[in-house]
């Protein structure tokens, strides 16, 4: 009788183990399914990021082109305001910059230069007597025949009104006043015809040779003080 009691125990408890295997297999999709939502998180994660990296790039693009942009303006608005809008050359604002420049060089490297200062000898005449049209005509025709005496490394400027400066490089100090009375004579040789009157202007050339010892407003005004001493000479030689 006991017998039978262990063998029913033992097939009830085996029946009951059989009834629990099926929940147990049920419960493994579940694990499945936690595996696969992980797996589409981390790929939706990469992908937002892959899109974060792909506009953090186009957004430095845009500011890269912007920057660009305004270094471009920034050197257009600088140069107009160092030019010579009529003549085309470097104002007195540019010219004095490039000369400083060109110093900073001639005293690191032991170079060699020389500036010329011009002044129109007649324009007030003729603005006064054919207009200040007619005198832009003589400064442009001057700067011309400036232009084509000097080289495309020397700098011209104009100082103001009618004053003229040449930046020459590598010249020595009788190559300088020659190309100094070079000047006098190309522009004393041009004449101008306005309402039927042949009229000339002419140039008064003052020199100041470049040292790695020379300061630029010094050396400025001593190409000056030599152009008029030069004009006084002239009045007195006509």
């Amino acid at each position: 009788m006991r017998m039978k009691k262990k063998t029913t125990a033992a097939a009830s408890g085996a029946a009951k183990r059989r009834k629990g295997a099926p929940a147990a297999r049920k419960s493994a999709p579940a694990r499945t399914a936690t595996k696969g939502t992980g797996t589409k998180a981390a790929g939706t994660e990469a992908s937002t990021r892959g899109a974060v990296a792909s506009g953090d790039k186009s957004t430095i693009r845009r500011l890269r082109a912007q920057l660009a942009r305004a270094q471009a303006r920034i050197e257009e608005l600088q140069a107009s305001a160092e030019t010579d809008f009529l003549l085309d050359i470097l104002n007195r604002r540019g010219f004095e910059r490039e000369l400083v420049r060109s110093l900073s060089f001639i005293k690191r490297y032991q170079a060699s230069g020389a500036l010329i200062v011009l002044d129109v000898d007649r324009l007030k005449p003729i603005n006064d007597a054919f207009g200040h049209a007619a005198g832009d005509e003589v400064l442009k025709t001057i700067v011309a025949a400036i232009s084509d005496q000097v080289r495309a490394s020397d700098v011209i400027g104009r100082l103001g009104g009618d004053e003229f400066a040449v930046l020459l490089w590598n010249l020595s100090e009788t190559d300088a006043r020659a190309k100094a009375a070079a000047l006098e004579e190309a522009i004393d040789r041009l004449t101008f015809v306005f309402r039927g009157s042949r009229v000339s202007a002419g140039a008064s050339a003052g020199v100041a040779i470049l040292t790695a010892h020379s300061d630029a407003d010094r050396v400025l005004d001593e190409a000056d003080r030599a152009m008029y001493v030069r004009k006084a000479q002239r009045r007195h030689e006509s």
